[in-house]
């Protein structure tokens, strides 16, 4: 078939690259626009922008998905489909109907669970077991078309949002390729979504992040790594914002919430329920280290805890 593929950040990339490895034709790619990055926040081309320009294909690049010159742009290429990875953006119905197989999107979990921006992030801080990936038809309600295929994947104690993102992104690769063999050959039919089994994942907030040391410890894991690499899960020390990178889980009881424990190798802080040996922390201002050495450069007084 011929494609135009959308997707914009890195994890959109693996699929993009299955897509060109594929029987199927990439004519062109959309993606964000171009967007303000690093130090000196010059304007810098979307990971797949940067791809696709490598592999020679047209970039398309619109503020908004129902602009006229993008709608003139992709009705011309007349695609036979429109697959899509984490592009973005809503896409309106008219710009849907281009494509005569539709835009097929793969999503990061096992829909109808976890609709929207976030799906892996609320998996892990939900403390779900096994997530996976989906293909679906996409429609004009977010993330409710019907589905056409899935792949499962658990959950590990350690995964964070990244790792397990970054595995989805390579096994959801080759099912979308695979989705779209099924269209073209005609043995594929998506399934509607069960009405049962709706969960929302809208995007995690720096303010969502922030850790609560009255919860159980294991709560408070699952929100560090649900927010690692972005946005950060963080608590607060003497009045500064302090990120979390990484810890561990230890079943002893004996702190209060917040309150910290200092040794020469370990950092612990307490919880509603069990403590966390942290391993991994960013003080404001500092660049990320072990949670030790950065506990070698303070001078604690008595009685001192993270959030306040």
């Amino acid at each position: 078939m011929k494609l135009v593929f959308a997707g914009t950040p890195e994890v959109a990339v693996p699929s993009l690259e299955a897509l060109l490895d594929s029987g199927h034709e990439v004519v062109a790619v959309v993606t964000r626009p171009d967007a303000p990055s690093g130090r000196g926040r010059r304007l810098q081309p979307s990971p797949v922008a940067a791809r696709a320009a490598e592999a020679g294909l047209e970039i398309l690049r619109p503020e908004r998905p129902r602009d006229a010159d993008f709608v003139t742009r992709l009705t011309k290429l007349a695609p036979d489909c429109c697959p899509v990875v984490a592009y973005g953006a809503l896409i309106p119905q008219r710009v849907i109907d281009i494509p005569e197989h539709g835009w097929v999107n793969l999503h990061f979990s096992l829909l109808p669970a976890w609709r929207g921006a976030a799906p892996v992030q609320h998996a892990i801080i939900n403390g779900d077991q096994i997530t996976g990936a989906a293909t679906f038809s996409l429609v004009k309600e977010m993330d409710a078309g019907p589905v056409y295929r899935t792949v499962t994947d658990p959950i590990g104690a350690t995964d964070t949002a990244g790792d397990l993102l970054h595995r989805l992104s390579l096994s959801g690769a080759q099912l979308l390729v695979q989705t779209l063999d099924g269209i073209e050959a005609g043995t594929l039919t998506p399934e509607p979504q069960p009405a049962d089994g709706i969960s929302l994942a809208p995007k995690i907030t720096v303010d969502d992040a922030r850790l609560d040391w009255t919860r159980p410890a294991i709560v408070v894991d699952r929100l560090i790594r649900g927010c690692t690499p972005a946005p950060g899960a963080w608590s607060s020390f003497r009045g500064d914002r302090f990120k979390i990178n990484s810890a561990t889980v230890d079943e002893r009881d004996d702190l209060d919430p917040g309150e910290l424990e200092i040794t020469k190798k370990s950092v612990r802080v307490g919880t509603g329920a069990g403590s966390l040996i942290l391993t991994q922390v960013q003080a404001q201002g500092k660049k990320p280290m072990q949670a030790a050495d950065w506990a070698r450069g303070v001078s604690f007084e008595p009685g001192e805890r993270l959030g306040g």
